[in-house]
């Protein structure tokens, strides 16, 4: 085909050299449910009760993620957002939970969430007031930070509203402090880099020392154009972002928004794939209660799963943009590939994605074979390939194929002299 553009990212090698923050915690990427998207600031318990910010929303979430087999594939985490909080700390300075809709605390909700062998995170904010009005944290880290630890929390969203800009990076080093001296392990969520974008361009390597993962761009809603606009902002800015993170230390493109009513199924893949391949915290924002058997599913795929949880936690990045399909890649333990291929366009039906050293430089690894195994849109043995391969991929309108690539060793020198004398030969054919 005519008019083909190719957009590559030359890849460094990733050496975290970036010290991590030194608290030995989320050294894969988070994975649990989070309220926000779905449940937003809903405190209407009187006419809502069962959609409302309450003990019982979370306690039923717990239930759920146990009973259901979300606990059983990584997700651990049941994480409340903002508008928990009573307007008024107690006669010690300290948050207190609004007593009508968490009447036992939430101490005793994280003793439950624990007993389900699970894990509760919360949410404060960095100045003087949470984005919804309630008490923020700014000259109460300490106390907050103890107040936590004495709860049993286990993660702390830290939002950013109603802080001086220029006082960000002060607050959020101060608040990681803080954590660190309760000696209660607590994953540190930050927004940091988030809300100092506008100004300047944040400072990753003080970011990954004080938190263990880090907003960088606007909410997701539950809309694909939400989602294509993270996308494209991760991969504008991925020469910044992601030789950062790591171990102890990731980018948070923000929630997974499947199972809800925006993202049609094709589009549903294509988010929890490219989740996948940046290495990215997997928080649900849904109704694990009412989810459709589809969605499920997907965020379930252990195959999927483990892309994202590789142990050499290594964050994908955008690699090609060719005819409207985008290419991403993520680099896996034992030098093995993750590769995930979008088609952007939203009209007409499925299009053939020719999978080849042309329009996919990694494809060398295949030196002098590979195996690929198809993980979406549907599981599929690919079988042996070449670097010579005709592979072709059927990719729907917004959505994604997600492979892995694993090659398989043999006599390099001959196969590369094999591929160097046709590649001459054929040097002036067009590959797409």
């Amino acid at each position: 085909m005519r008019h083909v553009v190719l957009e590559l990212f030359t890849l460094y090698v990733f050496i975290n050299a970036v010290r991590s923050l030194d608290n030995g915690l989320a050294l894969k990427p988070t994975m649990g449910w989070l309220h926000w998207e779905r449940f937003m600031c809903n405190i209407d318990c009187n006419t809502d009760p069962n959609n409302c910010i309450s003990e019982n929303l979370y306690m039923q979430m717990a239930d759920v993620m146990v009973s259901a087999g979300w606990k059983e594939v990584g997700y651990e985490y049941v994480c409340i957002d903002d508008c928990w909080p009573s307007h008024q700390r107690d006669d010690k300075g300290r948050l207190q939970a609004d007593p009508k809709r968490f009447p036992r605390g939430i101490k005793k909700l994280a003793d439950y969430v624990h007993s389900k062998g699970l894990k509760l995170g919360i949410y404060a904010d960095l100045g003087t007031e949470t984005c919804g009005g309630f008490p923020g944290s700014l000259g109460y880290y300490d106390i907050d930070a103890q107040t936590f630890a004495d709860w049993g929390v286990d993660l702390l969203k830290f939002d950013g509203c109603y802080m001086k800009l220029t006082l960000l990076g002060e607050g959020y080093t101060n608040m990681s402090i803080a954590l660190n001296k309760t000696g209660r392990g607590i994953v540190y969520s930050c927004e940091w880099p988030l809300y100092e974008w506008p100004l300047h361009q944040p400072d990753y390597s003080a970011i990954r020392k004080a938190c263990n993962h880090w907003r960088n761009s606007e909410d997701v809603f539950d809309s694909w154009n939400s989602v294509k606009t993270i996308l494209e902002w991760t991969a504008d800015h991925q020469d910044i972002i992601v030789p950062v993170a790591g171990p102890g230390g990731w980018n948070d493109p923000d929630m997974l928004v499947i199972g809800n009513f925006g993202l049609s199924h094709d589009q549903q893949e294509s988010q929890m794939a490219l989740w996948a391949i940046m290495a990215a915290p997997l928080l649900m924002s849904n109704d694990l209660r009412d989810i459709c058997p589809r969605s499920k599913e997907l965020l379930q795929n252990k195959r999927i799963i483990a892309i994202n949880q590789d142990p050499i936690g290594k964050q994908g990045y955008r690699t090609a943009k060719v005819n409207n399909f985008e290419v991403w890649e993520k680099p896996l333990s034992g030098g093995r590939l993750a590769l995930a291929v979008m088609n952007k366009y939203e009209i007409g039906g499925p299009r053939g994605f020719p999978v080849t050293l042309a329009t996919l430089p990694s494809w060398k690894i295949c030196t002098p074979q590979c195996n690929v195994t198809q993980v979406l849109p549907s599981y599929k043995e690919l079988g042996v390939q070449t670097l010579f391969t005709k592979l072709i991929v059927a990719i729907n309108p917004s959505g994604t194929a997600l492979l892995t690539v694993t090659p398989i060793k043999g006599d390099n020198n001959i196969q590369w002299q094999l591929w160097n004398d046709r590649s001459n030969k054929n040097s002036h054919k067009s590959v797409l």
